[in-house]
């Protein structure tokens, strides 16, 4: 019997992961994450709601600060089958790396460079976090700092008070390098 996509993931995404140090605190490794509500159908005279749609893992650099998605494909299938869904997760969460994999071969996309590369294993969280650094143009440690503040999830603040409007996600290192507030 072919392995199917939870057991590529069990046998093979998780242990890489694990062994490229993103399960070690404060980094983390989200499985099955959903993504967006499923889409609104209309049907007859009324509407069904299609399942979400889910990343297989989302690689976290801090609890609040996710840098990539991985797509998972059963063993039998190419990796490349699951990097078109790879990329459009992470464009959905303004990420800038996705990887597609079956287990064996493993696929890498950059949306700083553009480039997609095979690659042999999944890089360090501080690697990956040195990427996204030099691709984001955040040389400045204070403002790299700030992307990486805790934010209290309770009172929807951050650490310095602000607002998490204010320090939206990805996006905002683009803002914060050039000195304006807000997301865009």
């Amino acid at each position: 019997m072919p392995l199917s996509e939870a057991d590529t993931c069990r046998k093979f995404v998780v242990p890489r992961l694990q062994a490229a140090g993103w399960d070690n605190e404060p980094h983390s490794i989200a499985e099955q994450r959903t993504v967006t509500d499923g889409r609104i159908v209309p049907v007859g005279k009324g509407f069904v709601r299609k399942p979400p749609k889910r990343v297989d893992f989302l690689l976290r650099y801090t609890r609040d600060f996710p840098l990539a998605v991985i797509e998972a494909k059963a063993v039998y299938k190419s990796a490349g089958d699951g990097l078109q869904q790879a990329k459009d997760y992470a464009a959905m969460l303004g990420l800038k790396f996705a990887y597609a994999t079956n287990g064996r071969e493993l696929i890498e996309f950059d949306y700083f460079t553009g480039r997609e590369s095979v690659v042999t294993d999944y890089p360090a969280p501080a690697k990956l976090w040195s990427r996204y650094r030099a691709g984001a143009g955040l040389g400045d440690n204070t403002i790299a700092g700030r992307l990486l503040t805790p934010m209290n999830h309770r009172t929807r603040l951050y650490g310095d008070g602000e607002r998490p409007d204010l320090r939206a996600g990805c996006s905002t290192a683009w803002g914060a390098t050039s000195g304006k507030r807000g997301v865009g």
